[in-house]
């Protein structure tokens, strides 16, 4: 029973747990439909700019490398001030992004955008687990766990068709002024809710204070995680940020099927997660079915770089790789709560999801080095062999944990 839990057993009613879980499934949702603001108009900016697709990348490794800094900030803040109001600065930030978005002009709006939306995205994840670990009943943790990774990938699924079907219907200019509204409502809604948010601080004793703030960085596990999440997430980058591009070019699709697809594999990846729930309930250990899970999709995803597979095929498969990533979701979840010590939970998550953040900085400048000497299947293969790096990275997990 976790100690950092102000609700542990089943006397908390259904019906406050799942209002809890919904307000920060909601939450998570938004910073990942915040992670496709930019990289979804990517071929509407080299139609307009004439922009490289080097500087495109550039502008993705901006956004997670001021959310990687600001993450692992962000958990130290979240056990000091609690998760409330970092949750509330997250989504002020994201309407500030998309406002600014509507406005660019060039280069350097678009790097304003992109640090704006990092520093968003920063607080996300140690926010949203302190809030779960300590306001959910333990017994219905799991279940949480998996409503927070599924809502994530239909934050995902939701940003291709809001942003494509908005600039279809008017511009891209008036798609991100439509995604400021919309992150306005979640915002008045969170606040509307506050009570349900609420978490305690942690307690130091001033001594030990010094001591003890960065004892957990002296773990070995905790590297592991963070192994885990740079490699797994490099991959990821390159799905979301390129693989609409990938298909136009590689494959003569249109950039409405290429961003239905991109939604498809998000999706696809929304029902892994919701099959990767029951999965992570009954497996004994959460290592295994994160390595397999993972390995399947990295072979699904290099053969789609074969180019032998056709356009339709190859939307297919690559969509169905989305399932494969999906299930590892809540094992992968259930690792890194093993791995946090005691009364250090934020900064255990906020350091761990850090490294997706560097995953994500440093995969758009060398894939986009691929893309730009038209390597597109390269770009899929070298995806599909960082993702089978991230497999022994989770078995080092494991064997640290024994999850």
């Amino acid at each position: 029973m976790s100690s950092n839990s102000l609700h542990s057993t089943l006397d908390v009613p259904l019906r406050q747990d799942a209002s809890i879980i919904a307000l920060v499934a909601l939450a998570h949702a938004s910073s990942h439909f915040a992670h496709l603001l930019l990289p979804l108009m990517f071929p509407l900016f080299v139609k307009e700019f004439g922009f490289s697709y080097s500087e495109l990348g550039l502008l993705m490794s901006t956004f997670f490398v001021v959310s990687g800094l600001g993450q692992a900030s962000a958990g130290f803040a979240v056990d000091r001030i609690g998760a409330r109001p970092l949750l509330f600065a997250a989504l002020a930030i994201f309407v500030l992004a998309c406002c600014a978005a509507a406005m660019v002009t060039g280069y350097s709006g678009l790097l304003l955008v992109a640090a704006l939306a990092g520093l968003g995205n920063a607080t996300i994840h140690p926010v949203d687990f302190t809030i779960l670990n300590q306001r959910v009943s333990t017994p219905r943790l799991g279940y949480a766990f998996s409503a927070h990774g599924l809502t994530g990938n239909l934050g995902w699924a939701a940003a291709p068709v809001f942003l494509a079907t908005i600039t279809r219907l008017s511009s891209w200019r008036a798609a991100y002024l439509a995604a400021a509204v919309m992150y306005a409502c979640i915002l008045l809604m969170m606040i509307l809710q506050r009570d349900k948010l609420s978490t305690r601080a942690a307690v130091r004793h001033p001594e030990a204070a010094r001591e003890h703030s960065m004892a957990f960085m002296k773990l070995p596990v905790v590297w592991w995680c963070f192994g885990f999440f740079l490699l797994s997430t490099m991959t990821l980058a390159v799905v979301q940020n390129f693989s609409v591009s990938i298909l136009t070019a590689m494959n003569g699709v249109s950039f409405e099927a290429a961003t239905l697809t991109l939604t498809a594999y998000m999706l696809c990846g929304a029902l892994g997660v919701l099959v990767g729930g029951f999965v992570a309930g009954r497996a004994a250990s959460s290592d295994r079915v994160v390595a397999l899970s993972l390995g399947a999709g990295a072979v699904l995803l290099a053969l789609c770089g074969t180019g032998l597979l056709g356009p339709a095929l190859s939307m297919a498969v690559l969509a169905s790789t989305g399932f494969a990533v999906g299930v590892s979701g809540p094992s992968r979840d259930m690792m890194i709560k093993r791995a946090a010590p005691p009364g250090a939970t934020g900064r255990v998550y906020g350091m761990v999801y850090s490294g997706l953040d560097i995953g994500f900085a440093i995969s758009p400048i060398v894939f986009g080095q691929f893309m730009d000497r038209g390597w597109y299947g390269a770009t899929l293969i070298g995806a599909a062999l960082v993702l089978s790096l991230s497999v022994a990275a989770a078995l080092g997990v494991g064997r640290r944990t024994g999850s």
